[in-house]
């Protein structure tokens, strides 16, 4: 696929969904490469793993973020042991993001011929959240959403918005003993996607901040899913 408006490598080939994943903050843009190698995806899968727009300083390497956060706040939070609660908060740079992952999706829509009932959006942490108010901000089809070690963010704005996505699939997976992200943020997230309509398939896991084997197993099983309801297995 060329002229994305975002680099990203583009997996597998065919007519079927198209899932574009994306990174947590201060990965590669290939950072889920090879997860996307081995999810255990339909036939006729395609993958775009986009880069995030922004390049992190060198200490982080080829490390790359939708928007930037406060790392010092968040080691902090860690050294206390005081819960890092986001669900208030709307960070700076999500609304610039989420305008890069909407255009990338229009695109793949208007000049390479995708359908938006075969899109399947999702990531993991920073990426799964983005990924959240993708779905949640537009009305436009969307065959699935996956969202790996993400969190509650912008309560009050997404609350409201989430009765519109009744009956979308939802893949939400979760470290029980998540560092980063708490596990009961986590929840209350899928609660109220849950409330709200949402088909979700809730993967809680014994670990951290990871994509564990049981998750692998559960975006293959949204996947099949996803699959069968748009017409491409």
């Amino acid at each position: 696929m060329k002229d994305l408006p975002l680099d990203a490598r583009v997996l597998g080939g065919g007519d079927g969904l198209v899932v574009v994943l994306l990174h947590g903050f201060g990965a590669p843009g290939t950072d889920l490469v090879p997860l996307a190698r081995e999810i255990p995806a339909p036939q006729g899968t395609r993958w775009v793993l986009p880069a995030a727009p922004i390049a992190l300083p060198p200490e982080y390497g080829s490390g790359r973020a939708w928007w930037m956060i406060d790392v010092m706040r968040m080691q902090e939070a860690m050294a206390s042991g005081k819960e890092r609660d986001l669900s208030r908060e709307v960070p700076e740079g999500m609304a610039e993001a989420h305008a890069k992952v909407t255009a990338l999706l229009d695109v793949l829509v208007t000049d390479h011929g995708v359908r938006r009932e075969r899109i399947v959006l999702g990531g993991f942490s920073q990426g799964a959240m983005l990924s959240c108010d993708v779905a949640l901000r537009t009305s436009e089809p969307l065959a699935g959403l996956a969202l790996m070690s993400g969190t509650l963010l912008a309560e009050d704005e997404w609350t409201p918005l989430m009765p519109r996505r009744a009956g979308l699939r939802v893949m939400q997976s979760h470290g029980k003993s998540d560092p980063l992200l708490p596990f009961g943020v986590a929840e209350r997230l899928r609660d109220a996607l849950t409330q709200a309509g949402l088909d979700v398939t809730w993967t809680p896991f014994q670990g951290g901040h990871e994509i564990p084997m049981p998750v692998v197993r559960a975006f293959g099983d949204l996947l099949h899913a996803c699959a069968r309801d748009a017409g491409c297995s």
